[in-house]
């Protein structure tokens, strides 16, 4: 798997995820001013943080085929049963990316949960 930073957008991320640069730097484990650095170029993620980029590319890439751009906001956002009344935003910041995947991929084949 391919994950230079042209792939892995982090900026394009998080404007598809609809997350502040505080937001997304916190999911990251990183600091805003990390963040903006990998954003404007001025330095790479490491490869720990390439892994949490993926995770996150894959979830907006999927958020984006299942909903229009409001509704991923609101799925980041909305307290879901799914998520025992939890926000994606929130599961995403255990780490429990897979998860957020798996809900995705359930509204996008029209099984819901």
């Amino acid at each position: 798997m391919v994950l230079s930073n042209e792939i892995l957008n982090p900026l394009a991320i998080r404007q598809q995820l609809h997350l502040s640069q505080e937001r997304m730097s916190h999911l990251l484990r990183v600091s805003c001013k990390t963040l903006w650095r990998w954003e404007n170029s001025d330095a790479s993620p490491s490869s720990k943080a390439k892994e949490h980029l993926a995770k996150l590319k894959q979830i907006a890439s999927l958020a984006q085929k299942v909903y229009t751009p409001k509704g991923v906001e609101e799925f980041m956002f909305t307290p879901q049963e799914e998520f025992d009344g939890h926000t994606a935003y929130d599961i995403i910041s255990l780490g429990k990316y897979d998860r957020v995947i798996a809900a995705l991929a359930a509204d996008y084949e029209g099984l819901g949960y």
